[in-house]
């Protein structure tokens, strides 16, 4: 698949430059799990999945206290989960995953950073459809057999697996994100995970060439990364 460059990407997250946005988005997502029923990961199983998420991700503890007290404390704050597929220039294609508790805010704020850009929203389906939903785990460790064999005897889907300089990549179903972590931390109980996330990979990158679209572009990718209804934006344009 050769998408080994997205998840090097996505690595990124965790610069002192992103913590915060990163951080943002799991409170966010650790209060809607721990909102969905007992804020308790020993009785609440999406809670429990979500937590171990966000320590595989380097979320410090207190963040992840901060949204289960939140959740404690009865707040009526409510989310929804809103997809954005729009075009950049060229052949560039992006998707953005928020998360909102007002959906006018964010729609206006997402007209705003396409007409910013210069760039155009389609409609639900129009861009997704030429991408995967996987998820996606990358860590030290370069047994590929060993390790499709560790997946398979636990019932994993596993859709490929990469390794290049001693880094592997496993791509699973998305449903299966939990039981790969479960199955890879069982076999290597000191695993740190780089990423370990459902993402969205394009079937094919592109390049920008021209500097102008290319400005354009950038521009786009920075004004949604000042959104802070942005939990997520996946694209196919190659750095």
């Amino acid at each position: 698949m050769g998408r080994a460059h997205e998840v090097r990407a996505a690595s990124m997250a965790k610069t002192a430059a992103m913590k915060s946005k990163l951080y943002s988005r799991y409170g966010k997502e650790l209060y809607i799990a721990a909102k969905s029923g007992v804020p308790d990961p020993d009785t609440n199983l999406e809670l429990r999945r979500k937590i171990k998420e966000a320590k595989a991700n380097q979320v410090p503890a207190d963040v992840i206290k901060r949204a289960i007290e939140k959740a404690k404390g009865g707040s009526n704050e409510n989310y929804d989960s809103l997809r954005y597929e729009g075009f950049g220039p060229g052949q560039a294609t992006i998707i953005i995953d928020c998360l909102t508790n007002n959906s006018n805010r964010t729609v206006a704020a997402m007209n705003s950073c396409f007409n910013k850009a210069h760039c155009k929203l389609g409609v639900k389906g129009s861009v997704s459809f030429n991408y995967d939903n996987l998820g996606v785990l990358s860590f030290n460790y370069d047994d590929e057999e060993a390790m499709l064999e560790n997946l398979i005897n636990e019932d994993v889907d596993v859709n490929d697996i990469e390794v290049e300089d001693g880094k592997m990549v496993v791509y699973v179903a998305s449903s299966d994100l939990h039981k790969a972590q479960e199955a890879i931390e069982k076999m290597l109980p000191n695993v740190e995970f780089d990423v370990c996330a459902i993402k969205m990979l394009p079937h094919e990158y592109v390049k920008i060439e021209n500097p102008e679209d290319r400005e354009l572009w950038d521009r786009l990718l920075t004004l949604l990364d000042d959104c802070d209804d942005v939990q997520e934006v996946f694209h196919n344009v190659e750095d």
